[in-house]
Order: structure tokens, then sequence, then C-alpha cells
């Protein structure tokens, strides 16, 4: 649970890290409102033709009783927009940060320079970020699709398909959003996908709590576009801690001044010469009195 709140308290700081820094803000909007263009309209499309798709899609049911017949198309009319909805939600994402590539790569650096540290950077072309980026993002999609399509078929089953399945979508969604948008800092850092996923993977939670909000609010209209920059910020932030990076920066800020537990600095030992003790003559002055025979 703890992990859980964390990954949502990197969401919040990211959008307040946003709106402390607004010419960031207003920079990291334009991708998302050209991505926010395409998927309206695509969404619109899915809407009036979802009907046409079910139908053609089940011809067997063209004899079936008015009742069921509608009910049942009904139904998998609702299944197909909710997927094309489950889609956009993912692949948002990945084309916003295709689109705004350099927009968000240099947000993310800005965050990491304001954080302390260094400040790492690929050192690779940007033709070449951008195909590693959409390389990335189809193999990522890939692996939705395959869940996209499980989930569909799950959510036939009575009960289940209407409350376990949803709640299951929304966390599959959740975790690979993360993954697109912590790949901004990430791949700067030349960290291949395959790390990337056990480096979230040792950490489901935490993604969890970062990713399944992030979903839930992407769903209102225009949310998504103005949510971005902070999303960006917010995983740039959780990837430093994921690679350890927050605990190594705080280390190299206190250097050689670092106090031990008590509060005092520890000094090293320093060895003391050795002087030998001079002998005093008594008190008095001359030699004492004579020994008693």
């Amino acid at each position: 649970m703890r992990d859980l709140a964390g990954g949502f308290g990197y969401l919040l700081a990211g959008q307040r890290w946003v709106f402390r820094h607004g010419r960031w803000l207003g920079f990291g909007l334009l991708p998302g409102l050209v991505s926010l263009v395409l998927y309206t309209g695509a969404l619109i499309g899915l809407g009036y033709g979802a009907d046409d798709l079910t139908a053609w899609a089940t011809p067997f049911a063209d004899g079936w009783s008015a009742p069921w017949l509608g009910l049942f198309r009904g139904f998998l009319t609702g299944l197909v927009f909710c997927l094309g909805l489950f889609l956009a939600v993912i692949t948002f994402t990945a084309v916003t940060l295709l689109i705004g590539q350099p927009f968000y790569e240099s947000l993310s650096e800005q965050v990491d320079r304001t954080e302390g540290g260094t400040v790492p950077e690929s050192g690779l072309s940007l033709g070449r970020e951008l195909w590693i980026s959409a390389r990335d993002s189809l193999k990522v999609l890939g692996r939705v699709a395959l869940y996209g399509i499980l989930l569909f078929a799950l959510g036939f089953i009575p009960v289940v398909g209407q409350t376990v399945v949803p709640a299951i979508g929304f966390c599959v969604s959740g975790y690979f959003l993360t993954e697109e948008l912590t790949a901004v800092a990430l791949q700067r850092r030349r960290t291949e996908l395959a790390e990337r996923l056990v480096l979230l993977r040792s950490r489901r939670m935490l993604v969890l709590g970062f990713g399944v909000p992030l979903v839930l609010a992407f769903l209102v209209p225009l949310v998504a576009v103005f949510l971005m920059p902070g999303a960006v910020a917010g995983a740039t932030l959780m990837a430093r801690e994921l690679l350890g990076e927050d605990d190594t920066a705080d280390e190299t800020a206190a250097g050689p001044e670092a106090e031990d537990a008590e509060g005092a600095r520890p000094q090293p030992f320093q060895p003391q010469p050795f002087q030998p003790q001079q002998s005093q003559p008594p008190a008095g002055g001359g030699f004492g009195p004579p020994p008693r025979m």
C-alpha cells in the first residue's frame, strides 16, 4: 500500500512541478492538442460505425427474435466501443509522445536538472530516437493488443465480465501507460525496453499507483491533454527513484560534509607524537635531607 500511495504521489508531484514552471506546461500542451484532434475524430467514427461492425461480424444472429437480437448486438457494440476506448487510452500516450518527442525530452531533462544530480543524454540523433520510440511503442502495443483480445473474450462471462474484467483492464492500461511515460526518461539513460519492463515489474504497486488514476483521468475529455506535461514530469521523478538516482544525488550533494547519526561530523583519528616527560627537581631546591641510617 505504501508503494501504491507513492505512485499516486509522483503523479501529483509531476503536476505540481509543471505548474511551478508554467512555461514548460504551455510547451508540453502542443503535442497533446494535435493528438486530441486525431483521436476525437477516430472515436466519433467508431461510435457511428460500431453497430454496423457488430452486425457484419455476427451474421448468424440475423434470424434471432427481436428482444435477443437487440440485446446481444447492443452488448457487443458496447464492448467494441469500450475496446476502442481502451486502445485509445494506451495509444494516445504513445502517439503523443512520438509527436512531441523533442518537447517531452526537453521537459524531462529540465526535471532532472532541477532535482539535482546528473542530466543523462542519449547522445543519439533525433531521427534515431524517434525510430527507437516508435519501435518500442509498437512492441508495447502488441502486448496491449494481446491483453485486449483476452479481456474482450472474458467480457462474455456473466458477472465477472462486467466487474472483474474492467478492473483488470484498468490495471493493464495503467501499467503500460506508465511504461510509455517513464520511457522518456529511461531512453535518455540508454535503458532498453526489456530492462524497463523488468524495472517496472520490480515495483508493480508503485507503477499501478501512478498509472491507474491517470488512466481514469484520461477518460474525461480534454483532461489527457492538460495532464500530459505533468505526467511526463512525474514519470521522470519516479524513474529516478526506480534507478536509485535520488539517493545518489543526495549523497553527492552531501559530499565530505555529511554528518553521522549523532549530528556531529566524524573526525579521523590523528596520532599524537610521543613527548617524554622531564623529571622535576624537588620543591625547595637542593638535594633534600640525607637518608636516615
